[in-house]
């Protein structure tokens, strides 16, 4: 990547550059999007509540460590999937430390009201086999080691691209120079925060505020230098004569 020119600001690229930027941004805008979608929709129902709260971080990190992650789910978010009937069989057999001799009368609801969307194709936990759902039916203890370290290494290096490239375009734009600096390195550094918060929380769920912390740090941050690059590159303001 060649820094640009100092006198190269957006209002003075070539259309074909302006375009090119422009579809990134716009894509990328749109994928941030879609994972605040898909946050709220996974992480947003962890206490089985609408929107995202501090209970949901500690649940999905630390755990509900009162519970199994099976009867949090049927008395939370999947309390709707299934009948009223069905779903106290479902506890029951949970609390009863989920005996293999029942399994006979507790698979055949699991594969009638849950395998439909929990199957091999979707990706989901295929709850309708034993031994996933005799470990669902175990205490809650949050994300594993195995999972965090997946999802974290993701995190760093795709979102970590994501605001290299955003921040290159951002580079270009006519802004105070002390808040450019600063514009561009607070999603660094509130991305570690936002990553390292999932780890403490894991063992100390008083530390779920981070997450939010740096949720909001660098969704902050990025949409100032998304807006900011969009309108230099297209009002008349800014472009070129």
């Amino acid at each position: 990547m060649i820094e640009p020119r100092d006198d190269l600001t957006l209002g003075k690229l070539s259309l074909t550059y302006r375009i090119l930027f422009t579809g990134f941004l716009l894509v990328m805008g749109l994928g941030l999007l879609m994972a605040g979608a898909q946050i709220m929709l996974t992480h947003g129902m962890a206490d089985g509540k609408p929107g995202l709260s501090m209970n949901d971080i500690v649940y999905s990190y630390y755990g509900n460590r009162s519970g199994s992650k099976m009867e949090a789910a049927l008395t939370g978010a999947m309390k709707t999937k299934a009948p009223e009937a069905v779903n106290f069989t479902l506890i029951q057999w949970v609390r009863d430390d989920a005996p293999v001799a029942e399994w006979d009368k507790v698979g055949p609801l699991l594969e009638k009201h849950c395998a439909s969307c929990h199957d091999e194709e979707s990706g989901l936990l295929e709850v309708a086999k034993l031994d996933v759902a005799k470990n669902l039916a175990e205490i809650d203890h949050g994300a594993s080691i195995a999972s965090l370290t997946r999802v974290s290494h993701i995190h760093l290096f795709g979102i970590g691209f994501i605001f290299l490239f955003v921040g290159w375009i951002f580079g270009m734009a006519e802004f105070n120079q002390l808040w450019k600096l600063i514009l561009i390195a607070t999603p660094f550094a509130f991305l570690v925060l936002d990553i390292a918060s999932w780890w403490l929380t894991k063992f100390w769920p008083g530390f779920a505020w981070l997450t939010m912390i740096g949720g909001i740090g660098y969704s902050l941050a990025s949409t100032v230098m998304f807006a900011t690059s969009l309108a230099q590159m297209w009002l008349p303001r800014w472009t070129k004569k």
